[in-house]
């Protein structure tokens, strides 16, 4: 495995690079800020090795921006309805960071911190990240020991394994803020890629500040209807208010009433260069969202992104479930262990 320096954050610590690396030459790298991808190399349809997610070529930028690229995030992913939640008794208030919200648990989420790092003896394919969250960190009771695996396999799969205990009861609900472009992480916009959502209900939200109203809405015979494989772009400038509300998707899509049950979520496909990706998560819900807030400022490697340039996949429970007791709960108790895992399967459609 390849060990290197990747700079330094805006503190001065040092930040170092790990690279994962398969017999097909399929390459992920990944930084200890943030337990975060930084890159991921995947053949397209001619042989060319593609970099397919969204990033930043120092530490630093990634301190800077607001998107979350490649990152873990916890301990709770998505909002919180009002920056506050109620456990044992005793309501907890945390960051507003986002119109009056929470989300993905505030500047000093996991996003954000160095976490430590150990290579699989014998592996050059695996890396364990490990973070020891303390009590009152993010405003959330509990000292928290995180664990984050990611694992390249032979068979082009990239997967992620999520693990947490706590001492006081808290809330674990993790994901990664990965950005895809099957395209290439400088390619432009994903609104030609083909996706469908395995899902046939959804989250519906309130208002822009995208708070789950607590039922469950049909997607057929709606513009939120991934069921059957269709383009990014075909239908979303509907005059729909979910869109409105989001500027694209950005919403919540139901799995499954059980969490810890695999399932194939999504299937993704750039037609261009080929490349496509079958989506497993064993969490309840998804998150997709369009990049409808990415903002034109320089990425990696020269690019620029801007807006839709990059699209998210996010397992998790649904947003502000620890509020909504018609949700499943993301509780997680002493004595209890959270997992949470992800395969995503790379191939190339001629």
């Amino acid at each position: 495995m390849k060990i290197e320096s990747f700079g330094k954050t805006l503190e001065g610590q040092e930040v170092t690079c790990y690279t994962l690396k398969n017999r097909n030459g399929m390459t992920l790298k990944l930084m200890n800020l943030g337990a975060t991808m930084v890159s991921l190399l995947v053949k397209d349809k001619d042989g060319v090795f593609r970099d397919v997610i969204l990033g930043y070529d120092d530490p630093a930028q990634y301190q800077r921006q607001t998107c979350y690229f490649g990152a873990v995030i916890g301990r709770n992913a998505n909002r919180i309805a009002g920056a506050a939640c109620e456990l044992d008794g005793q309501v907890y208030y945390l960051e507003q960071n986002d119109n009056g919200n929470n989300l993905h648990s505030g500047k000093n989420g996991f996003h954000n911190v160095l976490w430590d790092a150990e290579a699989a003896e014998g592996k050059d394919n695996q890396i364990t990240f490990t973070y020891l969250s303390r009590d009152m960190e993010q405003g959330f009771p509990g000292n928290m020991k995180a664990k984050v695996v990611y694992t390249l396999t032979d068979a082009d799969e990239m997967l992620i394994d999520y693990s947490a205990d706590t001492d006081k009861t808290t809330v674990a609900n993790f994901t990664n803020h990965a950005y895809y472009n099957l395209g290439g992480h400088d390619a432009g916009s994903i609104e030609e890629h083909v996706l469908s959502i395995k899902a046939d209900y959804y989250t519906p939200v309130t208002s822009p500040k995208a708070i789950p109203a607590g039922t469950l809405a049909k997607v057929s015979d709606t513009p939120m209807d991934f069921t059957m494989s269709k383009k990014i772009g075909r239908d979303i400038g509907a005059d729909f208010i979910q869109l409105k509300y989001a500027g694209g998707y950005d919403h919540n899509y139901v799995l499954d009433t059980k969490h810890g049950i695999m399932k194939l979520a999504a299937v993704a496909e750039c037609e261009k260069t080929g490349i496509a990706m079958d989506f497993y998560t064993d969490c309840m819900g998804i998150q997709f969202y369009s990049g409808n807030f990415i903002k034109r400022h320089p990425g990696k490697s020269g690019a620029f992104y801007d807006f839709r340039h990059g699209f998210c996949l996010e397992p998790q429970y649904y947003p502000n479930s620890v509020n909504d007791e018609k949700f499943a709960s993301p509780i997680l108790h002493p004595g209890e262990t959270y997992t949470a895992h992800t395969k995503v399967k790379f191939y190339q459609k001629k």
